[in-house]
């Protein structure tokens, strides 16, 4: 029986994934392993580990490596602490593939202890740009070491050939992260506002900010320039998600309690609503605000409006419901009053994703189910051939 290993560090990783591990879980030919890290053991950050428990899974290794700090210095020696503990996993669980999502911190480390174990690594998510974060690089070096690859758009798959990944190894599968729009029931307006007890008006807003991570930024000026922008719309009720464990997100953290303190009534904070309740939240708002990726994959599938905060998302593939703005009090208040505007709720019925058909997460289990994962097997540089001239 091949075992297929997933890792997964953060909720949102695991909400994207949770399709596939179902996938593996339910085929009688394979088995399903988890390794959580990351965020998910961390009672900062909600502890949800317990989620994916109560999902019905079985952990099979839990890998600590996140380190209670707001610095630079903190995440590059949680990433130390993370192959000494991937290593510890590995060496026990001894899967045939390690499947690995996307381009946070936690999962280099996972990836390199793989690939210095000798150990088949499936990347997915490989190819795409968020030229704003650090993220950019860790995703292409994941590239780099990994075996197999899942990719969500055409583009991305020529992209991995460029950087000399074998044609017959990189699958354009779609998203997984969409998947969930075909297993989930989505809550409506009613059940939303008692699942979380919060009242839903018009404007509701969706928010998430992450801090950027690439070049010289102010996480804790962006996000204030954030909420003074928010104040603008004195009538909105917003549910505002917290950020991962990036450099800065503790600061933007305490200042997103202070302002729900402020605006108890109109405000909802979470640490992780989970897959269910963000995506019907994401179903009933009005706009999604911010700079998570969730606002460019998922909301297009939802013909919802996102307005896109600053650089991190820059590089990636944008339907027209998406409208950038820069890190600034006056541009986000322009682009929620565009996103709010008939003119523009009108053109969202012609709008569509550009990341998949809700499927990629049977096609993913099928490859790494058939697919030769020989540990001995070298793996090559596959040359395009073209002009540099």
């Amino acid at each position: 029986m091949r075992k297929l290993c997933i890792v997964t560090g953060s909720r949102a990783e695991y909400g994207i994934l949770y399709s596939l591990m179902k996938e593996i879980d339910s085929d009688p030919e394979l088995q399903l392993q988890i390794i959580v890290t990351g965020m998910h053991l961390s009672p900062e950050f909600g502890l949800t580990y317990k989620q994916i428990e109560a999902d019905g899974f079985n952990i099979n290794a839990k890998v600590e490596m996140l380190l209670s700090s707001d610095s630079l210095v903190g995440i590059a020696k949680s990433l130390g602490l993370g192959v000494i503990g991937f290593a510890d996993a590995i060496k026990a669980l001894m899967p045939d593939i390690l499947v690995v999502l996307g381009d946070r911190f936690e999962i280099l480390a996972a990836a390199q202890t793989a690939m210095v174990m000798s150990l088949p690594l499936a990347h997915i998510s490989g190819g795409e740009l968020t030229e704003g974060a650090i993220d950019d690089r860790i995703r292409h070096a994941i590239t780099k070491m990994a075996d197999f690859h899942f990719v969500a758009a055409d583009i991305y798959r020529r992209r991995l050939i460029q950087m000399g990944e074998s044609p017959d190894r990189v699958i354009n599968s779609g998203d997984p992260g969409l998947d969930n729009f075909r297993r989930l029931q989505l809550l409506n307006r009613d059940e939303l506002e008692k699942a979380l007890d919060f009242s839903l008006s018009s404007p509701t807003f969706l928010v998430t900010y992450h801090p950027v991570t690439a070049g010289e930024t102010n996480p804790l000026k962006e996000m204030q320039i954030l909420l003074n922008a928010l104040d603008q719309f004195p009538t909105a009720h917003i549910i505002l998600t917290k950020p991962n464990a990036d450099a800065g997100g503790r600061t933007i953290i305490e200042l997103i309690n202070e302002y729900s303190l402020k605006h108890s009534k109109r405000v909802h904070v979470s640490i992780s609503l989970g897959q269910l309740l963000y995506l019907s939240a994401m179903q009933e708002c009005d706009v999604v605000i911010g700079n998570s990726s969730s606002g460019i994959v998922e909301a297009p599938a939802l013909k919802k409006p996102t307005v896109n905060i600053g650089k991190r998302q820059s590089g990636r593939l944008k339907a027209s419901t998406i409208i950038d703005c820069v890190p600034d009090e006056e541009s986000i208040v322009n682009a929620i009053n565009k996103a709010l505007s008939d003119e523009f709720k009108n053109q969202l019925v012609n709008s569509r994703s550009l990341y998949g058909d809700c499927n990629a997460s049977s096609q993913i289990k099928n490859f790494l189910k058939q697919t030769c994962c020989n540990k001995e097997t070298s793996k090559t540089f596959f040359d395009v051939d073209f002009d540099l001239d």
